[in-house]
């Protein structure tokens, strides 16, 4: 049975939302977004824009990079920052995400990849993440990792602290052992598109984060650039797994993506944009991934406009029927419960 989202009525935030940040994963990523160094100039008028433009968070983390190039994401993300005159950089809200790899382990499993992480952002980080959750497989890992995060906010080396990847179940109990202490969790950031809207069911995450005031950071909300297409025959596809996915994803999703070009049209705007407001509109902040200043721009222009109740519920129940049907992303297979 489809689960429906929660709070169709009476509950609902502002359907206006939260604003619109910038993901970088692909910025140094050539195994799935076939990043290249020669693209560095063309990401740096990116991110230029997009601060222009009101775009103010940007989200990365200590993972991103492929091979030599892990870190990559950082590197550039700070000396772009770097190159801001003061008042641009006092705008703007950096965060990163620590990935807990196997060897990172006890309350001091981050202070290397912590400081790492701040040198290649130039000084410059406000909000530390937990990149995933280790429930699944290691339970015993994570609390103390957690634990040195939160040494990290009370010793004032940085600003908030959030997780990411973490279901209602985990986010409670993660949010009740910080409080504890008098450390508050920030955020929680999840997989949430038109095509993965478990996080707004009933039950959901995005109920939790309401009750315990913690803001939802949405990732991955244009589901890798597909619900960036317009409806109609498979396009061009993008090489290696990204092209997988789209192929079997493709027939299933023009439903949804019919529905989103008329709603668009209706305010002058792309699907793209319709797919970032249907986040904004269940509270959650979309972070979405730029690598030119036309995406910057088509981005920021989201801001002008929200959807209307009704086709909040209208998206809904065409995301929810296509998730019945299969036509959904992946699950993150690290994601706790």
């Amino acid at each position: 049975m489809v689960q429906q989202p929660s709070g169709s009525v009476g509950s609902d935030p502002p359907l206006a939302g939260p604003g619109i940040g910038v993901g970088t994963w692909s910025w140094g990523n050539q195994f799935l977004w076939g990043y290249d160094p020669a693209q560095d100039a063309s990401l740096e008028a990116c991110f230029r824009r997009a601060v222009q433009l009101g775009l103010t968070f940007f989200d990365t983390a200590d993972s991103y990079g492929t091979g030599r190039l892990q870190g990559r994401s950082e590197q550039l993300l700070g000396a772009f920052c770097a190159g801001l005159d003061p008042a641009q950089r006092s705008t703007l809200t950096l965060a990163t995400k620590l990935a807990p790899f196997p060897w990172r382990l006890g309350r001091g499993g981050y202070r290397s990849a912590f400081e790492a992480s701040r040198q290649r952002l130039q000084g410059r980080l406000d909000l530390v993440q937990l990149h995933w959750s280790t429930g699944r497989y290691a339970p015993w890992q994570e609390g103390p990792l957690l634990e040195g995060l939160g040494d990290l906010v009370q010793q004032g080396q940085v600003a908030a602290l959030g997780v990411s990847n973490m279901g209602p179940r985990r986010l409670r109990q993660v949010h009740a052992c910080l409080a504890e202490r008098g450390v508050p969790l920030r955020s929680l950031q999840v997989q949430l598109s038109l095509l993965c809207p478990a996080a707004v069911a009933a039950g959901g995450v995005v109920e939790v984060c309401r009750e315990l005031d913690i803001e939802l950071i949405a990732y991955s909300p244009l589901a890798l650039g597909l619900l960036g297409r317009p409806p109609g025959p498979l396009p061009t596809l993008p090489a290696g797994l990204r092209g997988l996915l789209w192929r079997r994803l493709w027939p299933g999703v023009q439903p949804l993506l019919e529905a989103m070009a008329r709603i668009g049209a209706g305010h002058g705007a792309s699907g793209a944009a319709v797919a970032l407001n249907w986040c904004r509109a269940h509270g959650a902040m979309p972070i979405v991934g730029l690598r030119t200043v036309e995406q910057a721009e088509r981005a920021a222009a989201a801001l002008a406009w929200q959807l209307s109740l009704d086709q909040r519920l209208e998206l809904d129940q065409l995301a929810f029927a296509a998730a019945a049907s299969g036509t959904r992303m992946p699950a993150n297979p690290f994601e706790s419960a």
